[in-house]
């Protein structure tokens, strides 16, 4: 293998090193020479391709995770075949795999754990809405980025794998530390069982050990069948009752006891991350990252500093600026139903104008590729008056926009002469312009905008003044052209315009 080294595939890709092999493939780091950045490459190994089932079975999963799009999945960004071997190009990313983690620091913090299952957990819903079981499911194929962020790898292609789970001689393919009951014995392989994998990697973050060992790959597979998982509490008691019975019903023997779906796993698993985070009294790293994505209900259980602990400071220095006698103000005459944004105007003569609460929308006019809607589910959250909810834009993985810009506009209908706009963001740092127009906005094209503000970089909490010559406008553009750095995604948790009172 190593005689690849130096290759080009396509004249594009230039095998630098090899940083991991299987009975499939070989995954390389790799130069993209045509954009000039770091990738990762899966290529099927020549003896594996002279096998036309094996061939065909590698190019159709290819397609089906090429697909795959989620923040907590390794990104597919191309795929092709060279000299009769097909590979698969994938982000290249930073970091250490959770084995790396667990092994370098033992036991990983409770809460912790719980947030990277989560995030695990949304990667495999991802999967599975497209049909997609992963089957290897293990901390060697998760990979926590240079943010904290755990990353999902091997979508799919363990699919290449006798699917049967035992051969005819009895062997075990792959490691069987995380196999399912089912998977053992050969019977059918589902979502549950990537569940149930998911599950003893859980206990593996919490104890710093799996739970069988075993002479062989097929004593552990049985244990797997047969016995039951050691008590996660008595490895370690500080764990709550809640995350115990969380682990034990992911682990469930029997499919009808186990998590029926992704969705009831992460349901609980949410519950648990903010019953471990109150109870810890402090959050930090990946940990806040994910109370920030719970739903509200869920939120409200954990003290607002542990969410927002720069928000919390910034919103209280607000406050005190409010103490000396500061009154809320009232609404003008635009839209109404969305709540204010609690919190003083930018200037004693200023008012805040409210739009409708359906009237915040995503812009991505300069889409290279794929759909040019940016969560527009989530785009409501912008304007709701409450800095705990964000909209986000997509993760650009190369930590650039790679293109003039994206963003959100707010229908101000029937206009405003806006004076100031304030942005409260939970991911700080990043260049934006602020644009009005009165023409409907085009989706394809971005122009009939005129600039009337800019932040180079902008704060937990930035008024920006605005230009606009006494003009009435219907619509405001928030317009992001730079990422925060070192970042790859946005949020933008208000969005508030201001007009004399």
């Amino acid at each position: 293998m190593s005689t690849l080294l130096g290759t080009t595939l396509n004249g594009r890709y230039r095998l630098e090193a090899r940083i991991g092999s299987g009975g499939m493939s070989t995954v390389y780091r790799a130069l993209d020479e045509t954009l000039q950045r770091q990738v990762a490459i899966k290529l099927m190994n020549r003896e594996i391709a002279s096998d036309s089932d094996q061939l065909e079975r590698f190019r159709r999963e290819a397609r089906a995770v090429a697909q795959l799009s989620h923040p907590h999945i390794v990104g597919v960004i191309d795929a092709g075949e060279d000299d009769g071997r097909p590979y698969i190009v994938f982000e290249c990313i930073e970091g250490e795999t959770l084995k790396e983690r667990i092994r370098r620091l033992g036991r990983l913090p409770i809460a912790e754990a719980v947030a990277y299952a989560i995030e695990i957990a949304r990667a495999l819903g991802a999967a599975h809405a497209r049909h997609i079981v992963h089957r290897d499911v293990k901390p060697q194929n998760v990979l926590i980025d240079e943010e904290g962020r755990a990353k999902v790898t091997d979508f799919g292609i363990a699919r290449m794998r006798d699917e049967e789970g035992l051969t005819a001689d009895g062997r075990v393919l792959g490691t069987t530390d995380y196999v399912s009951p089912e998977q053992a014995l050969g019977q059918e392989v589902t979502g549950q069982s990537d569940l149930y994998s998911l599950g003893i990697v859980l206990y593996e973050m919490l104890t710093g050990e799996v739970p069988f060992n075993g002479e062989s790959q097929v004593a552990v597979a049985m244990k797997h069948v047969r016995e039951q998982l050691p008590d996660v509490q008595r490895k370690r008691p500080e764990i709550s009752a809640a995350l115990a019975a969380v682990v034990e019903t992911a682990t469930a023997k029997h499919l009808e006891d186990r998590y029926g779906d992704d969705a009831e796993l992460i349901a609980d698993l949410e519950d648990v991350l903010a019953i471990e985070a109150a109870r810890a009294g402090s959050a930090s790293g990946e940990v806040t990252s994910v109370l920030r994505t719970l739903p509200s209900g869920k939120q409200r259980r954990v003290p607002f500093r542990l969410r927002h602990p720069f928000l919390s400071a910034a919103l209280l220095g607000a406050a005190l600026a409010c103490a000396g006698g500061a009154a809320y103000w009232l609404a003008t005459r635009a839209h109404h139903g969305a709540p204010k944004l609690t919190a003083a105007p930018p200037a004693a003569t200023l008012s805040q104008v409210r739009p409708c609460p359906t009237c915040a929308h995503d812009y991505n006019p300069d889409a290279l590729s794929g759909p040019k809607t940016q969560n527009p589910n989530e785009v409501g959250y912008a304007i709701d008056g409450n800095p705990n909810t964000a909209w986000q834009t997509d993760y650009y993985y190369s930590g650039s926009l790679e293109k003039p810009g994206v963003g959100l506009y707010v229908d101000m209908k029937p206009g405003v002469v806006a004076r100031e706009i304030r942005i409260v963001t939970q991911s700080p740092g990043w260049r934006v312009q602020i644009y009005a127009s009165n023409t409907l906005p085009n989706p394809d094209l971005f122009t009939g905008w005129t600039l009337v503000g800019s932040a180079p970089s902008v704060g937990s909490s930035q008024d920006i003044p605005l230009s606009t010559a006494g003009m009435r406008y219907l619509y405001y553009l928030v317009w992001i052209t730079k990422l925060p750095p070192g970042q790859q995604t946005v949020y933008v948790n208000e969005v508030a315009l201001y007009a004399y009172k």
